[in-house]
């Protein structure tokens, strides 16, 4: 991998066995003859793309696409199925609310425990204390155990540390969508100022124009393949126009069956109502 680049996978590949009950995995793991009870689930499949360093990339698609799966595979959380993944950098990531947190802890606990699981010494997080805590803004709760705070403080101080911290590579999943508007518009700001100071930034969101506007470059998920990939306007415009197509077609079926139903319900109205005419007639 060249100097260049800041993250390069090649033909990753995520596969799950789910199984259709419970005792399915007991029996396919003592049986002796390695009998299959479970079906594969791709939720990557065989994808490939290189970032380059300064880079900010939108990672969009539908829920359950893969992106979650990609990005956790990226940051080291998950294991591929087969495939390679080379990171060139120190990784902060926000990929889960919460994730790497102690909620039995302080915040001012855990920001020093996300600190050290980061590889910075007490010393250095001492120098980025004030920083963290100025743009957190949740007050004497950083006292108390994060167990008791509401979901905006928890993105605040998670958000925080995470670029608090100058990494290499920032990879934000979806955590911003929990904050308020001006918690939103903060961290957008800081995010541009990463962004300029040469940091590559990976971002997810399902704010197609938030991704339009921050992002250079896009790739669009879809069934854990790379349905496309680009300039963040036309990418962005193009999942944009698949999602009204498919809703369209979801209302024109639903339509349909409700047009088949009325006209069964007036045709069965006709034959009851026919034969009574009848009678009443003779």
């Amino acid at each position: 991998m060249t100097d260049d680049i800041a993250i390069k996978v090649e033909n990753l590949i995520k596969v799950y066995h789910l199984y259709n009950k419970p005792q399915d995995r007991f029996k396919e793991a003592l049986n002796p003859f390695k009998k299959s009870y479970h079906h594969n689930f791709h939720a990557v499949n065989d994808v490939s793309f290189e970032i380059k360093k300064g880079e900010t990339v939108g990672i969009i698609g539908k829920n359950g696409a893969g992106k979650s799966t990609l990005l956790k595979m990226i940051t080291g959380v998950l294991t591929p199925t087969s495939g390679s993944i080379q990171v060139n950098g120190k990784i902060a990531s926000l990929l889960e609310l919460g994730a790497g947190f102690n909620p039995e802890m302080t915040g001012m606990e855990n920001i020093y425990l996300n600190g050290t699981l980061m590889g910075f010494s007490k010393k250095e997080m001492d120098s980025k204390i004030d920083a963290i805590l100025e743009f957190a803004d949740i007050g004497e709760f950083i006292y108390q155990a994060v167990k008791v705070y509401s979901s905006g403080m928890f993105a605040r101080l998670a958000f925080s540390v995470a670029i608090n911290v100058e990494p290499d590579i920032l990879i934000v999943d979806e955590v911003l969508s929990v904050g308020d508007a001006r918690f939103q518009s903060k961290s957008i700001k800081r995010m541009e100022e990463i962004q300029k100071s040469g940091s590559t930034i990976l971002f997810v969101s399902h704010a197609i124009e938030q991704v339009k506007r921050f992002c250079s470059k896009s790739i669009w998920i879809d069934n854990g393949n790379v349905k496309m990939r680009g300039n963040s306007a036309v990418v962005g415009d193009k999942y944009m126009e698949s999602l009204h197509l498919t809703a369209f077609s979801t209302d024109t079926e639903s339509d349909n069956e409700q047009f088949q139903v009325s006209l069964g319900v007036i045709l069965s109205l006709i034959h009851i109502s026919e034969p009574t005419r009848l009678l009443s007639i003779s």
